[in-house]
Order: structure tokens, then C-alpha cells, then sequence
């Protein structure tokens, strides 16, 4: 990384020591190298270990939303494309994957891991080109992320007696699995991983602007010499994932995505038997006392925000700031804004990179707007955008006051609402004044006031004194209308078991 100092004279610095909007330091172009990359330029859907064209033949074009370059054509799954899947799955559950021992499937699962990890760059690099997401993150979280999730299922394969003690813990059957574009390979890991442990097949339908890596997944699968139709990988637009969780083989559905389409399964497969997760929307809290680490906060509140565009479920698009330290931390929030790099996702300096659609940005800037027109104050830093591709400025707002929009909607993107509080009381309430419940955050040194808030907050997830942070062994999900049934965890791997019956199969 070259580094080239600035002239000496600047405008008066803040408490950053940087003038505003300044940075004393240029940092060279660092392009993450693509040569060792292969993009097919047509896919077709993964069912049985085989790639085959959709019935009939369709397809749309996938592209990089940081060049606005298509990158592949990917198939286009029909209602008979989904029967195949779902059969396929059907019959891979009957006849091999359920019969087979916990520790033989334990094996694949290890086996997947290590592959991820010996294919890591790959698998980064695809994720940044399709997503828009820095390579920074997709090779530091999402990739070894991902990994670890197999890894840590591939060891409860084996014990879901101990996991379960006094159960008879059995495989469901097909898993109908629908994932979204903001973590495409992270989520993929989040619901396979589970699932083949517990003894269920599965049939994967990626969000269609971000299904690569999820087809390089799919390669692993044969690598790995996993079963034919153990996992099978499917494409379309939103009504084929809608046939897919109201097939009638599929016995568990899984969701990750808004809360309007998560209402509109929950209504669909009511009644049906199927065993039901979903992992909706967020306008999650993150909440700073006057006793906190001014600069540790700032850094969390920019990770809850900025991190991934802010296209997280669980970002922190919420800031509430204890009235006392309301201005200096205001102050350090805006000059940190001017240090973020808006750019290239390849380039490993970049720490915000391209939204993810032109739909998506259309309805970050639509909000934005409707912020300046219903009062409130925007700060944008100075920083310039590429000429091509979906990029929106890291941005915040003040003088939000709870009624507006940009404080009650999801967003989705590098946006962040700032409001004060006096006490923990009132924060408490203006923190659980939303109809989301996925995450939270709270910045004190008092360990008795992280407690009385961690209890009185209405989040499936509260962090204290960091934010974003995921582990597998950790049960992640929501309350309200950010959904139910949680991911990750022992939690995770009970949401794919049947565990009706009562002592040990010893599977």
C-alpha cells in the first residue's frame, strides 16, 4: 500500500487533529487481482449434482452493480424446474442422506469447510463482483465466516442426542431455503450448514442479483462428492421462491429477506405443517451513554452503519446519544465519515462499496429525501463518487425526530438517524418504539446498566460495547415483525430437527 503525505498547510483541525473533510494521507489504488477468477458466461440450475437449463429454456443477466457490467447469464426456474429440485431432494432424503450415520455426514460437512477455506480468494473475489460489498469484508468476515459455520455443524452432526438429551431427534426431510442479496454466500452457509447436519436435503433459491456465489458453492458440492440432490440450487425471481416454500414435499422453510414477503410466506404455508423460520427487517438501536469510550463507540456506531452499505438486517440505522455528550461525539461521528473511502469494492482500501441494484439505491435516495423534506438536518462528507455503477455517500442525519420516516423505515443503506435521550428510561423507550425487534446496541462502562438494558430491550440481539459481531455457536433472530425462530447455534440446528418424539436413535 503506497501512501503519499499532503502539503502541510490545512484549514484549523478538529478534535481529530484532520481539518474538516480533510485526510493527511492519499492512499494508491490496491485492486484485488481477478485473473485467477472464472466466470461461466451462462449457468443453468443445480439439481441432482448436474447443471441443467431450465424447462423452458430462460434466462436473465446477472451484473456487477459497481461497472454495471453483466457478468453471467444465470437460469430462469419454471414451476416444473421447482418439482424437479423438490423431487430431487425428496428422494435424496429417502434413500441416502437421512439412512446415513451423523459421523459420515459430519465428514462432508468438514470437508465442505476446508474446501471453502483452500477456495477463500475465489469465493471472496466472486462475492465482491456480485454483491458490491467490499473486498475487505467479503474476505475477512463473510468468507471465513461461512466456513466456520460448516465447521461447527459438521461437529453436532454426530451428537444431536447430546443436543438434544431425552429426544428422539429425527430429519424433517427437504428444506426449501430462500436467501437474500446483502450476504449471499454467508446466508447460504447460515442454512445449509444446519441443515445437512440435522439429516435434511435441501433446495437453495439465492436472491437473482446475487446468485454466483452461490452456483461456486454448488462446485464444492460435486468437489466434495456430496450425494446427487443433497443440495440442489435453484434461480428466479420472487414467485419461484414462493412455489418452492408452498411445495407440498418441502417440510421446513427457511427465509431471510423484508417482512412484507416474509408475511406473505407465513400466510401461504399456515396450516401446512411445515416447520417455519424467518429472518425479517431491523431498525435497530445503538445506544451511547455519557460514560461511554467516545472513540471505541464511534467506531461500533460506524461498523453498525456503514459496514456492507448498511444493507444489514441488524444495522444500526438508529443513534441514540446521551444529551451530555451529544456534541463532541457528533463532532468525532462527522470527521470519521470523512476518513471512509466510497469506491471500488475490489480495492482493498475501499470501505464502502456499491449498493446493490439500481431498484435499492432508488429507494435509499427516496427516503433520504423524504428526511430533508420532513425537517431533519443531512451531513454528507465530501468524497467523490465513480461515474458508473450504484453508489449513495455514507450520510447521516439530526434533528430526527421518532415520527419520521428515516427513524421507522428499514432503509437499507449507509444511513444513520441521530437522536438524544436524558435518561436510560427514555431511551429504553424511544429504543423499543419501532415495529422491528432484531438488534441492538449499547455503549457504557456500567456492567449494571448494560444489564437492565440488555433485559428491558425488546432485540433478539444486543451487543454491548461493540456491534455487528457473529459467531456460530451464537443464536441470532428477532422479535415482532423482524420475524421468529432463530439461526445459528444449538437454536439453529433444533429448527431442522423433529424433536416430537421422546429417548435416542442414536443417530
Amino acid at each position: 500500500m503506497t501512501l503519499t503525505k499532503k502539503p502541510e498547510s490545512r484549514p484549523a483541525p478538529n478534535s481529530w487533529g484532520l481539518a474538516a473533510g480533510d485526510n493527511p494521507w492519499e492512499y494508491a489504488p490496491a485492486p484485488e487481482a481477478t485473473d485467477h477468477i472464472h466466470i461461466e458466461p451462462e449457468y443453468g440450475l443445480f439439481i441432482g449434482n448436474e447443471f441443467r437449463p431450465s424447462k423452458p429454456r430462460k434466462t436473465f443477466t446477472v451484473i456487477n452493480p459497481a461497472t454495471e457490467e453483466p457478468l453471467a447469464r444465470v437460469a430462469h426456474a419454471s414451476k416444473a424446474d421447482v418439482n424437479r429440485a423438490v423431487g430431487a431432494a425428496h428422494e435424496a432424503h429417502r434413500t441416502v442422506w437421512s439412512k446415513l450415520p451423523g459421523r459420515e455426514r459430519a465428514k462432508y460437512l468438514y470437508r465442505i469447510a476446508r474446501i471453502m477455506q483452500e477456495r477463500s480468494r475465489e469465493f471472496a473475489v466472486v462475492e465482491s463482483m456480485n454483491s458490491g460489498k467490499p473486498i475487505k469484508e467479503s474476505r475477512d468476515v463473510d468468507v471465513p465466516l461461512a466456513a466456520a459455520h460448516f465447521f461447527y455443524y459438521a461437529g453436532w452432526a454426530d451428537k444431536l442426542e447430546y443436543a438434544f438429551p431425552n429426544r428422539d431427534p429425527r430429519s424433517l426431510g427437504v428444506a426449501a431455503q430462500v436467501i437474500p442479496w446483502n450476504f449471499p454466500l454467508l446466508m447460504l452457509a447460515w442454512k445449509i450448514a444446519p441443515a445437512l447436519a440435522a439429516g435434511n436435503t435441501v433446495v437453495l433459491k439465492p436472491a437473482s442479483t446475487t446468485p454466483l456465489t452461490a452456483y461456486l458453492f454448488a462446485d464444492v458440492v460435486r468437489q466434495a462428492d456430496l450425494p446427487p440432490g443433497v443440495v440442489n440450487i435453484i434461480t428466479g425471481p420472487g414467485e419461484i421462491g414462493m412455489e418452492l416454500v408452498t411445495h407440498p414435499d418441502v417440510s421446513k422453510v427457511a427465509f431471510t429477506g423484508s417482512t412484507a414477503v416474509g408475511k406473505m410466506i407465513a400466510r401461504a404455508v399456515a396450516g401446512s405443517g411445515k416447520k417455519v423460520t424467518l429472518e425479517l427487517g431491523g431498525k435497530a438501536a445503538n445506544i451511547v451513554f455519557d460514560d461511554a469510550p467516545l472513540d471505541q463507540a464511534i467506531e461500533g456506531i460506524v461498523n453498525g452503519i456503514y459496514f456492507n452499505q448498511g444493507e444489514v438486517c441488524c444495522a444500526g440505522s438508529r443513534l441514540f446519544v446521551q444529551e451530555s455528550v451529544y456534541e463532541p461525539l457528533l463532532d468525532k461521528l462527522k470527521a470519521r465519515l470523512g476518513t471512509l473511502r466510497v469506491g471500488d469494492p475490489l480495492d482493498k482500501n475501499t470501505d464502502v462499496g456499491a449498493i446493490n441494484s439500481a431498484g435499492q439505491l432508488a429507494k435509499v435516495q427516496e427516503l433520504v429525501e423524504s428526511g430533508i423534506e420532513e425537517g431533519a438536518e443531512i451531513f454528507q462528507p465530501d468524497c467523490e463518487l465513480p461515474t458508473r455503477g450504484f453508489f449513495f455517500r455514507p450520510t447521516l442525519f439530526t434533528g430526527v425526530s421518532q415520527s419520521h420516516r428515516i427513524a421507522q423505515e428499514e432503509i437499507f443503506g449507509p444511513v444513520l438517524s441521530v437522536l438524544t435521550f436524558r435518561t436510560p428510561e427514555e431511551a429504553i423507550e424511544k429504543a423499543n418504539n419501532t415495529p422491528y425487534g432484531l438488534s441492538a446496541g449499547v455503549w457504557t462502562e456500567k456492567g449494571s446498566r448494560i444489564f437492565k438494558m440488555v433485559n428491558a430491550m425488546r432485540a433478539g440481539v444486543v451487543w454491548a460495547n461493540t456491534f455487528n459481531r457473529f459467531d456460530p455457536t451464537s443464536p441470532f433472530g428477532g422479535y415482532k415483525e423482524s420475524g421468529y425462530g432463530r439461526e445459528g447455534g444449538v437454536h439453529g440446528l433444533g429448527a431442522y430437527l423433529d424433536l416430537s418424539g421422546s429417548g435416542s436413535n442414536g443417530r
